[in-house]
């Protein structure tokens, strides 16, 4: 349970939470299961706190420095963190449903099963974070760095990952079921197994990529860059390759019923 003298100061608002911060460097604050819900936190120094299974829905924390705290199972439902500092937090199992993430740092960050579902990850920094099996269903991470991210199992399904940046990512058995990855940069990412059923990856950038026994039926490729792609085993039923690079692709194995290829001109 949270610390009563940390919840107060922390309640009785910015200049004393910090003057008192400044004081006690060596305090770590304990906000564990505090009720902090649609609370004004905005700017707060909060990094490296205690915040598990603290309720922050609704709360107000954009621009907060929270790096290196613990929120792991706190509840952060649609809670506003733009440009907030999250980098190397603990996220596991929390719940950020419809949370407003634009710009946020979280690099390094571990939201091992975590809700991210419908959240607004625009332009965020999310390199290197722990993804594994997170629920990302329907978010928005347009221009988010998501380079060397884990991403395996991820649930990426109607995700908006326009020209998001996923070099060396690893989403090995994730789906992207008719998720948007239009001019995305996926040079030598790792999707062995994964979903992409019905995804739109039209001018994505799948240079030396691992696409190893992916399903990519009815996945509209046209115009990507395929060169030096492993597609060994991978479906390709009904995909769309017209204008694709396929020069030096792996396609032993491959399902390519249906399949509109490259123009006999770029196949070469």
């Amino acid at each position: 349970m949270a610390n009563r003298e940390h919840l107060t100061l922390l309640k009785a608002g910015a200049v004393k939470w910090i003057e008192w911060r400044k004081k006690n460097p060596q305090i770590e604050p304990d906000l564990s299961a505090a009720n902090l819900e649609g609370d004004n936190l905005r700017g707060a120094n909060l990094q490296g706190v205690n915040l598990r299974k603290a309720d922050l829905g609704n709360a107000l924390l954009v621009r907060a420095n929270l790096s290196g705290a613990d929120l792991s199972s706190a509840n952060l439902y649609k809670a506003f963190l733009n440009e907030a500092n999250l980098s190397a937090a603990n996220l596991s199992v929390a719940n950020l449903s419809g949370a407003i993430l634009t710009q946020a740092n979280l690099s390094h960050a571990n939201l091992i099963g975590a809700d991210l579902s419908q959240v607004d990850l625009r332009d965020a920094a999310i390199a290197s974070a722990n993804l594994i099996g997170t629920d990302l269903k329907g978010a928005n991470l347009r221009d988010a760095d998501l380079g060397a991210a884990k991403l395996m199992r991820a649930n990426l399904s109607f995700a908006n990952l326009i020209e998001a940046n996923l070099i060396a990512a690893d989403l090995s058995e994730a789906s992207l079921y008719e998720a948007e990855v239009l001019g995305a940069y996926l040079y030598k990412a790792d999707l062995y197994k994964a979903n992409l059923t019905k995804a739109h990856l039209s001018g994505a950038y799948l240079l030396r990529a691992n696409l190893n026994e992916a399903d990519l039926s009815q996945a509209d490729l046209s115009w990507t860059n395929l060169r030096d792609a492993n597609l060994a085993g991978a479906n390709l039923r009904g995909t769309n390759l017209r204008g694709a690079d396929i020069r030096g692709a792996n396609l032993s194995g491959v399902n390519l019923q249906e399949t509109i290829m490259p123009n006999a001109s770029r196949h070469h």
